[in-house]
């Protein structure tokens, strides 16, 4: 007889022998579709936290039949993680069932809470912080695919990761998995499987900051007892709650896009109604340029109608310097700066832009000696060229207009975006009728899984 377990939480792994010398080489292969499946269990998974949460926090229980499919999301990561480089625990292939199977190697079991706190609902996330740096020591920078902590593998340099590849280095030389490295790692495993119950809001009961080492949970042994129905999950009803949740996943999208496009129309605009990016453009040449920005006659048509007026400003990082800014098509400014010192910008990363000299040699012709601008501005201080975009290949020019060479300018991009009210107006609409649809298959999938789980046989 064993004592049972005070863990609500109870992982078990069970080292099955002998194991192949090789098969773990092409596991990531032959897991390949339970990954597929997983991706889309682990966003129905979050959407249905967001579901219980609102539960929890109105009624302070967690709706039985989300919890049935969540533990059921769990466990079947749980297994797929320890058939592969989670654990490579076994060499039996996975089921596809969020059911318990008594008899595969990898077992997970949550006890159903009659109650929940609903203060405790708020804050999980955040008590359960010193929890995630030491999973993230074990996984590798907490990098489990899904939600929080899951089960697809390590994907980072963590601690499983390199126990397990001298586990399975092992296997391929001698056959054996060392018994020393299997049961620190399910002790990894398990912790790392508690914080993911304890801040998906399946328990109240905060991790405990232990490694229970071995395949079995600390004083007990895998219980013998008939498998669990699946809660009355068929597979049609989780393909049903799954399409749901990815369109009301989709509908929560748009509606965090409609409301952020909204709040920067209304918010971010400067005193002549302009949205405006800026960064820091150094270079010790004497001339740079952007790279080519090329728009066909359609395409710039949709693009000139969504932008509006767009307004280009340069301002010399020291005050006294004077700048030339221009804008001409990519062959003039090419033929313009050809045989002189000039740079390109590559890449622009936050505030700072990155360039590449492409040529060394001496400065440009005064760019007023020549008719190929567009718009053009020069002097001290600010400069700025307002314009619209035209079909055609457009370069920013900038010159420095002092003998000393070197560009240093603060530089600023800014359109009207007169399109962007009404794209958050769709984006808000769009999305509240998605996510008004995505209730009908997910509450037909929930009601008809209760009544399922009602009319189910269960064996204690």
């Amino acid at each position: 007889m064993t004592t049972p377990s005070t863990e609500p939480i109870r992982v078990h792994g069970r080292l099955d022998t002998p194991l192949s010398r090789w098969l773990w080489l092409v596991k990531w292969l032959l897991a390949l579709p339970h990954y597929v499946v997983l991706a889309l269990l682990w966003i129905t998974f979050v959407v249905l936290t967001l579901v219980a949460f609102v539960a929890i926090l109105v009624t302070a229980r967690y709706p039985r039949v989300l919890f049935d499919f969540n533990v059921g999301v769990l466990r079947w990561a749980w297994r797929v993680h320890y058939y592969t480089y989670g654990a490579l625990g076994t060499d039996r292939y996975p089921p596809f069932t969020l059911a318990d199977v008594p008899d595969y190697p990898a077992r997970l079991e949550v006890d159903y809470p009659e109650r929940l706190s609903r203060g405790l609902v708020l804050v999980k996330w955040l008590l359960a912080f010193p929890h995630y740096l030491v999973v993230g020591f074990f996984v590798g920078g907490g990098a489990w695919f899904g939600w929080q902590t899951t089960v697809r593998g390590w994907s980072g340099v963590g601690l499983v990761g390199v126990l397990v590849f001298f586990a399975a280095v092992a296997l391929l030389f001698t056959g054996r998995y060392p018994t020393s490295i299997f049961d620190f790692v399910l002790g990894m495993d398990r912790w790392a499987l508690r914080v993911g119950a304890y801040v998906g809001l399946l328990t109240d009961r905060y991790p405990p900051f232990r490694l229970h080492q071995g395949g079995d949970e600390q004083g007990t042994s895998v219980p013998e007892r008939q498998p669990d129905g699946p809660g009355g999950w068929t597979p049609g009803r989780v393909v049903s709650v799954v399409v749901g949740a990815l369109l009301a996943f989709a509908g929560i999208g748009l509606l965090i896009g409609g409301a952020v496009a909204l709040w920067v129309d209304r918010n971010e605009r400067d005193a002549d109604g302009y949205l405006t990016a800026s960064a820091t453009l150094a270079t010790n040449t004497d001339a740079v340029r952007t790279e080519p920005m090329r728009f066909a006659g359609g395409v710039a048509d949709q693009v000139g109608d969504g932008l509006g007026d767009v307004r280009v400003s340069v301002t010399p990082l020291e005050p006294e310097r004077s700048v030339f800014l221009g804008i001409a098509s990519a062959e003039d400014a090419a033929r313009y700066l050809s045989g002189t010192g000039h740079a390109v910008v590559r890449d622009v990363t936050g505030d700072r832009v990155r360039t590449e000299t492409v040529y060394s040699g001496g400065p440009p012709p005064p760019p007023e000696s020549v008719d190929i601008w567009v718009e053009s501005a020069t002097g001290s201080g600010t400069q700025s060229v307002e314009t619209t975009v035209s079909t055609g290949d457009w370069v920013l020019v900038v010159v420095d207009q002092d003998e000393v060479p070197g560009v240093s300018v603060r530089a600023e991009v800014g359109a009207t975006v007169p399109a962007l009210p009404k794209v958050a107006a769709t984006a808000l609409g769009a999305g509240a009728v998605v996510l008004v649809i995505s209730v009908v298959p997910i509450g037909l999938a929930v009601r008809r899984a209760s009544q399922g789980r009602k009319a189910e046989p269960r064996s204690d």
